[in-house]
């Protein structure tokens, strides 16, 4: 099955892996132990401040020891591996920074052209989670304000319009407030595969949030700061089946 056939599925969950922070084997091993108890989807990879020799190493260990689709979540145009098998090919679109909306694809283009990833291309929208992201320091782009949701949805809109695939909504890691219900209640109302990260820290938020339409929920911080939360993922996704 396809990774965006997969994506439009209901009640999926995908942990984040940020190579910057996992570039211990002894470390590694034992959150693919948790990850293969866990019941979950997929394995994004990526991050804001990654270099490239801390991707390349992720990426392979991981491959080599774990079943689960791997897609990379690029933060910059050097996250390309044939390793993985698919990418989400973001473009920042609630942000006027050329280099998220085009720059860094241009830069990558022919790398993934010429690999054999499934290339999903993603609207990506950055939602203001009470505190300042990484992605958002980073990228040099102001979040949309959670009342908005009318910009919010107009801008997914867009994305959908330019021919995206599918959407990503993300508070940024270590977020204070994860994405509004609301807001994810309007922009199901697209009719696409729709991503929800950031601040997401309890089983009751990924089943609301799943409740009100997000397809896939996407964990990050919460597994670095307890691995045994993916037990109760693992509990959770029993329980759904």
């Amino acid at each position: 099955m396809s990774i965006i056939n997969h994506i439009s599925k209901k009640k999926l969950i995908a942990v984040l892996i940020d190579p910057e922070k996992n570039q211990n084997r002894a470390t590694l091993d034992r959150l693919i132990n948790r990850i293969q108890a866990s019941n979950i989807d997929f394995v994004f990879v990526g991050g804001s401040t990654v270099t490239e020799e801390e991707f390349s190493f992720t990426i392979s260990y991981l491959k080599e020891n774990i079943a689960l689709p791997i897609v990379i979540f690029p933060g910059s145009s050097h996250q390309i591996s044939n390793e993985a098998d698919g990418i989400l090919l973001l473009n920042l679109i609630s942000g006027r920074n050329p280099d998220f909306l085009i720059g860094h694809h241009v830069s990558a283009a022919q790398k993934i052209a010429t690999s054999d990833l499934e290339v999903i291309s993603t609207s990506y929208l950055l939602i203001d989670g009470g505190s300042q992201s990484s992605v958002a320091y980073i990228s040099q782009t102001t979040p949309i304000p959670q009342h908005q949701i009318s910009i919010t949805y107009k801008t997914a809109l867009a994305g959908k319009l330019i021919g995206h695939k599918a959407l990503f909504l993300d508070a940024g890691s270590g977020a204070h407030d994860s994405v509004s219900l609301e807001i994810v209640q309007e922009m199901k109302k697209l009719n696409q595969p729709l991503i929800v990260g950031g601040g997401i820290r309890s089983i009751k938020q990924i089943e609301q949030l799943h409740e009100y339409g997000a397809n896939v929920v996407v964990i990050g911080n919460k597994i670095e700061e307890d691995l045994d939360f993916l037990l109760d993922i693992r509990n959770y996704k029993l329980a759904i089946q």
